[in-house]
């Protein structure tokens, strides 16, 4: 009797169709088109990079031209760094990725030619990789409604806080899986939860109409509740930390009764009251100068409310000093010197800071805006066939995650606003969506009950987490990549690890 071996697991089909795709690709690159000429040029400050290089079109992929980039660099094997590569065309106003290589991406569909020196602009992509949740390590009771806001320390995976429809906000030890505090206090839903970016502090806004403020460590209110808006609170955002004022750190709320306001947290005093809205804080956008409460911009697009803005560096003013390094600043200026180092790297774009706002609304739309140059958005953005409900930045500002509630999670270009692809696989609407650190990793959560896990470069599903047992609400990817949380309708707090 022949030895019957067993059928193929599902991470070795992966193996084996990925290896297929690699070779097709390779193998669908004519060898007979000779060499083409490179010119690299560095996305933040527009400078070349090096000589133009004359590199064959059969080798002219993405690794082929990382490696080459990393030695014109002078990076040693132990220092290497991969790279995102983009071609913009000046006359078309176009920005075309470079997913593969410089053939199926300019010179075959006529972009470029083999006689044309090719500029490639070069982005650093996250040195390290997130490795991909996939079991549910624990799975945490406490709160008597429904979990609708959860979010990680920036410092590290931790702790975390979740919001409830029962008045508290708890805060959660990661590694133990256990409570830790009950933030007593508001007597309504709480609707936003936000650690200050040196994770000191946490803000929480409810249906109360107030804001109060917390220490994390011991669980502690600091000081009374910030009463002011006549309406309940819908969202909160602390001040960038390189911008503070030393020992007066900042949050703005936003209120259904239509004004932002600017609190010091320390006096405990409001600095600014931004009225300018006719209607609650969810119609629509403007901009402000946080220092003096002026108006800056107006941006109005839309046809119905817009359910949630995301802007383009909310990653790492969320995260300040705190990187994948895990190595903190000692002093006080050392610690606001590298979150504005930060900062500036991460948002400069050919010498200049660039920051871009995108909108998610009832009219099944989303825009892609910069405020700072125009009110008239860069991109409409056209999809989804119901509402949108939640839209996220990458890490690496390059890409735009949007939830709808059509079941659908898609996928944009977050330069231009251009569409990539839609995820499909949740059979519910789809409330939060939230990438990994280093951009390669989404994850999403669903009217549908489960967690679902998207590889960014095979724009296919990596994987299914089931485990609640109800509606979904709310989802977090802890910045340092190390956990998931979770918290819906079943008022059980998930955490989920590789």
């Amino acid at each position: 009797m022949s030895t019957q071996f067993p059928p193929p697991s599902k991470r070795q089909k992966l193996a084996q169709s990925e290896k297929a795709r690699e070779q097709q690709e390779i193998q669908s690159i004519p060898s007979d088109l000779g060499h083409v000429r490179v010119q690299f040029v560095d996305q933040s400050t527009g400078d070349a990079t090096g000589p133009a290089v004359s590199v064959p079109v059969a080798d002219a992929n993405v690794k082929n031209l990382e490696t080459l980039l990393n030695t014109l660099k002078g990076n040693e094997e132990d220092e290497r760094v991969p790279y995102r590569f983009t071609y913009q065309s000046e006359k078309e106003g176009q920005t075309i990725d470079i997913l593969a290589d410089v053939y199926h991406s300019l010179l075959q569909p006529g972009v470029k030619t083999t006689e044309d020196t090719i500029s490639l602009y070069f982005t650093p992509q996250a040195v390290f990789r997130v490795k991909a949740v996939s079991r549910c390590a624990a799975s945490i009771a406490g709160h008597g409604e429904a979990i609708l806001v959860t979010s990680f320390s920036p410092v590290s995976s931790s702790t975390m806080v979740s919001g409830s429809g029962d008045a508290t906000a708890r805060i959660w030890d990661c590694d133990t899986g256990t409570p830790l505090h009950t933030l007593k206090g508001h007597t309504s839903w709480v609707l936003a939860v936000a650690y200050s970016p040196n994770g000191a502090m946490i803000a929480t806004g409810s249906m109360d109409n107030s804001v109060r403020i917390w220490d994390p460590k011991k669980g502690q209110a600091l000081g009374g509740p910030l009463k002011g808006h006549s309406k309940w609170i819908t969202n909160m955002a602390w001040e960038p930390y390189h911008l503070q004022e030393s020992g007066h750190p900042r949050l703005a709320s936003a209120s259904k009764d239509s004004t932002v306001r600017i609190w010091d947290v320390v006096s405990r005093h409001t600095d600014h009251v931004l009225s300018g809205h006719k209607s609650s804080v969810t119609c629509t956008i403007k901009i402000w100068n946080p220092k003096d409460g002026t108006l800056l911009q107006t941006l109005a697009a839309h046809a119905h409310r817009v359910n949630h803005l995301a802007l383009s560096t909310d990653f790492v003013l969320r995260t300040a000093y705190h990187d994948h390094t895990r190595k903190v600043p000692e002093g006080e200026a050392e610690k606001v010197a590298a979150a504005r180092k930060r900062f500036e790297q991460a948002a400069t774009v050919n010498g200049k800071i660039v920051e871009r706002l995108v909108s998610a609304s009832d009219d099944f739309t989303m825009y892609l805006w910069e405020p700072s140059t125009s009110s008239k958005p860069v991109a409409r953005l056209l999809g989804h066939q119901k509402e949108v409900n939640y839209v996220t930045f990458s890490p690496d500002m390059s890409l735009i995650a949007s939830a709808g509630f059509d079941n659908h999670v898609k996928l944009w270009n977050g330069r231009d606003g251009k569409f990539i692809t839609t995820f499909r696989g949740h059979v519910g609407a789809v409330y939060q969506c939230c990438f990994s650190a280093d951009s390669r990793q989404l994850v999403s959560s669903s009217k549908d009950t489960t967690l679902k896990i998207w590889d960014i470069r095979t724009q296919k599903l990596k994987m299914d987490l089931p485990g609640h047992r109800d509606e979904v609400f709310a989802v977090d990817w802890a910045p340092d990549g190390e956990k998931v949380c979770s918290g819906g309708k079943d008022k059980v707090v998930k955490l989920w690890r590789n």
